[in-house]
């Protein structure tokens, strides 16, 4: 059984027991988080939401947080010379998928 959900602007495949990172959610380490945007359901029959599946959610408790890895932004400009270079951490929320509701 699996569903695709969406937070934070992304789509995700999920499973029963999967731990994924999504954007940042602000909530503490061990609460349980409920994704209600559930687009997608296959548990032997397949579900297909208009645009999302009616009576679905996601339960997941919650890992941690952190910081990605650093993504280089590097803007150049040809002959005049300017260049300029920064950094940005994206941050997220690390997840375990407990039950799919469907």
């Amino acid at each position: 059984m699996y569903a695709i959900i969406a937070t934070g602007g992304k789509q995700y495949t999920v499973s029963e027991g999967d731990v994924i990172k999504v954007e940042k959610l602000g909530v503490n380490a061990g609460d349980t988080v409920t994704f209600d945007q559930v687009l997608f359901v296959n548990d032997g029959d397949a579900k297909v939401g208009n645009p999302t599946v009616a009576g679905a959610s996601v339960t997941a408790s919650v890992i941690g947080e952190g910081k990605d890895k650093k993504v280089i932004v590097y803007k150049y400009k040809r002959k005049t010379g300017y260049h300029k270079k920064n950094g940005h951490r994206q941050l997220f929320t690390k997840v375990k998928i407990e039950k799919i509701n469907a």
